[in-house]
């Protein structure tokens, strides 16, 4: 006999299905068109902070090649046939990421060209052409590369007698085709262009252009490989130059470390990091007027394939255009702001009172990461303070935490650092930072075999009135203040005592050989985190059964473990409202009658970097809340130490709820995904709502009301 529950079941879909998931590598192309459409958007940004997001989405482009792309190569090149969650064999994403990407190209080439450089050169900021310039100015600019430039550069031949060059990661090179004017014999040579100089070179300072008398509004630049380009004379005399070619080479950049080959962590990493410039190459960027014999001669050598190659006209590597930012034309660029302060300007630089007093909830960058800093500063030299203990993930050269725990420890203080040195593109710095505390006895962890410390945690112990007190900072973001200002991030500082408990007990088991997993209110990866976010989604759909008032709310910056989207989709299809906001990869596919209909994803970008993580739960109107340092993919849940932290203070959770609501609400910056798992922007008649403005707004009023 068919039961209720089993006719519940029967009715269900198949959640398997692979048309109700978008592939992940697609997802994050979609994520960095909509960076890329920034730069369109003259209405919403300042000149120059478009030029940004040019350049933002070139240097993620690179990332996602030396790291994503290169891993599906691996794949391919293994005979992988597996297919993903969504359907796609390895040679399917690849063969899609290529037609994506060179739309791309094109879109941004179209922006930079036909719309960013002439709106420079109106506003008197000009990249000029070496070929374009008058004799007289050509003969200044030869000068400086005589003076600046020759002694810098390597020509490297390329025969019998002479092996291929190497061709490092991200380099930019001059294949150079020669003839020896004697002999007329044809030869080839390749120079790099020295990453150690500037790409944009500023001729304003230069002999023969305008503001070399310090009176000239119009600021000139070059770029450095044209200017080699057109001197090449000077590195190969009694050679005629025929040809010069641009081309530019990405490697695998992915660091493997075997379990067994991790016994020295250190050691380890750094050769990982040596290691990078020699990874296999997955792509290579050439001129379309390359000839067919050097591109030939090229992908024989790199060893790669016409699916690797991509023509693309003009500059090669748009990363270097950031360097425009330097310019000193505020009125091109974003308002500056100073964030608030709350703590401060209510307890002065008493911040041991302030969180004694009350949890404190700071949303950075509106609010300033100052106390965060202070925190750390003032226990480093608080007589009543005992120990230490904190996690570093990316904390970024000059970094004032870690010369403060440095005086910790040097004031005698006992302090544990969990430095994780597998943090991406970050190593060189965090093995610097590693061995400065190392020497003056800081206790340094590296963390546990295969899993990476993401988790944002400080704990301080201090001496009051004869007993221990705990007192706690967890982030959602990086104890970095650079990053500080301009990513989106949240910070509770608090008392809590069985926060306190669980927190000294991962520290147990980070630095120690501790197995505790009875955490009682923090969720932890790889423990416990997916178990408890799924029983919470489930918990939902069971009010909504009961009420019809299930409600989530989930911010992240990628959503791509497939058993919470299942999980999500049956709460869905039970009547729960589900909102998530996912800056980046988004492998659910919300509206699908009987499926999703009940999910909404948006996707926000703007001024700062969307970075925090929020998880809402309406709990039949008891709202539970969490955030921290994971997001819902596999390697947040499974492969990281990962922490979601709860906020019990009923004011802290009404004002991350406020917030929530808000970015909801954002008709301007935000982006709707579509079924099919496109995005667009969303049209509304309601009026404008610029959720980022907003907050600063709200943050400049709180300044200005204290």
């Amino acid at each position: 006999m068919l039961t209720a529950e089993n006719e519940t079941k029967a009715a269900l879909p198949d959640f398997f299905d692979p048309g109700y998931y978008i592939n992940r590598e697609l997802s994050w192309i979609y994520f960095n068109q909509r960076v890329l459409e920034e730069s369109l958007r003259s209405e919403l940004h300042p000149l120059l902070e478009r030029v940004k997001f040019i350049s933002i989405f070139s240097s993620n482009l690179d990332e996602y090649f030396m790291i994503r792309v290169a891993g599906i190569e691996d794949q391919y090149d293994a005979g992988v046939q597996e297919r993903t969650v969504d359907g796609y064999t390895p040679a399917e994403q690849l063969e899609k990421i290529r037609r994506m990407v060179i739309h791309q190209l094109k879109l941004r080439n179209d922006c930079l060209y036909n719309d960013l450089m002439p709106a420079m050169q109106r506003e008197g900021i000009e990249i000029l052409r070496f070929s374009e310039l008058p004799n007289t100015q050509k003969k200044s600019l030869r000068a400086y590369f005589h003076r600046e430039i020759f002694p810098v550069l390597t020509p490297l031949a390329f025969d019998t007698g002479h092996p291929f060059p190497f061709m490092s990661n991200l380099s930019l090179n001059l294949a150079i085709e020669l003839e020896d004017e004697s002999t007329l014999a044809r030869k080839f040579a390749r120079v790099k262009v020295p990453s150690i100089l500037p790409r944009l070179i500023p001729l304003n300072n230069i002999e023969g252009f305008p503001g070399s008398d310090h009176n000239c509004s119009v600021l000139q630049f070059i770029w450095l490989e044209d200017l080699i380009e057109n001197n090449l004379g000077e590195l190969f005399p009694q050679m005629r130059i025929i040809k010069s070619h641009l081309f530019r080479v990405i490697r695998n950049a992915d660091i493997e470390i075997e379990e067994d080959e991790a016994g020295d962590l250190l050691e380890t990493i750094e050769q990982g990091i040596l290691s990078r410039r020699y990874g296999k190459v997955v792509r290579l960027d050439i001129t379309p007027d390359m000839p067919l014999g050097i591109r030939k001669l090229l992908m024989k050598n790199l060893g790669v394939t016409q699916r690797n190659v991509y023509e693309i006209d003009g500059v090669l590597g748009m990363g270097a255009l950031l360097d425009l930012l330097k310019i000193d034309r505020p009125e091109l660029k974003d308002d500056p702001f100073v964030p608030h302060n709350p703590i401060e300007e209510e307890y002065g630089q008493n911040i041991f009172r302030a969180i004694s007093t009350k949890d404190h909830l700071l949303y950075h960058p509106y609010d300033s990461f100052q106390p965060v800093v202070d925190l750390i500063t003032k226990a480093a030299t608080d007589p009543d303070v005992l120990s230490i203990k904190q996690t570093l993930y990316r904390v970024g050269s000059n970094s004032p935490v870690v010369k403060a725990l440095m005086r910790a420890a040097e004031a005698g203080k006992q302090v544990a650092v969990l430095v994780e040195l597998k943090a991406r593109f970050d190593e060189e710095n965090n093995i610097v930072w590693a061995r400065a505390l190392e020497d003056v006895g800081v206790h340094v962890c590296y963390g546990l075999p295969g899993l990476k410390i993401h988790a944002k945690l400080t704990m301080i112990v201090r001496r009051e009135q004869q007993k221990l007190k705990h007192y706690l900072h967890l982030g959602t973001g990086n104890y970095n203040p650079a990053t500080g200002k301009i990513y989106t991030d949240y910070s509770l500082f608090t008392t809590n005592e069985a926060l306190a408990n669980d927190v000294a007990e991962l520290f147990n088991a980070l630095t120690g050989y501790s197995k505790h997993t009875g955490y009682l209110k923090l969720l932890v990866s790889p423990i416990n985190t997916r178990k408890r976010v799924i029983e919470m989604i489930e918990r939902e759909s069971a009010w909504s059964q009961k009420s019809e008032n299930g409600r989530i709310i989930m911010k992240m910056n990628a959503l791509v473990d497939a058993k919470t989207i299942r999980a999500l989709y049956k709460a869905s299809c039970k009547g729960v409202k589900i909102e998530l906001i996912v800056r980046g990869v988004c492998c659910l596919k919300p509206g699908i009658p009987d499926v999703s209909a009940n999910i909404r994803v948006i996707s926000v970008i703007g001024r700062f970097l969307e970075h925090s993580r929020a998880y809402y739960f309406h709990n039949g109107g008891d709202p539970e809340l969490y955030l921290g340092s994971a997001d819902i993919m596999p390697r947040n849940l499974d492969e990281r130490i990962e922490t979601l932290f709860p906020v019990f203070d009923n004011t802290c959770i009404s004002r991350v709820k406020s917030d929530l609501d808000l970015i909801i609400s954002d008709n301007v910056k935000a982006w709707i995904m579509n079924p099919e798992g496109t995005y667009s922007m969303i049209e509304s008649e309601a009026p404008p709502i610029n959720s980022q403005a907003l907050f600063l707004s709200r943050s400049s009023r709180n300044k200005t009301s204290i």
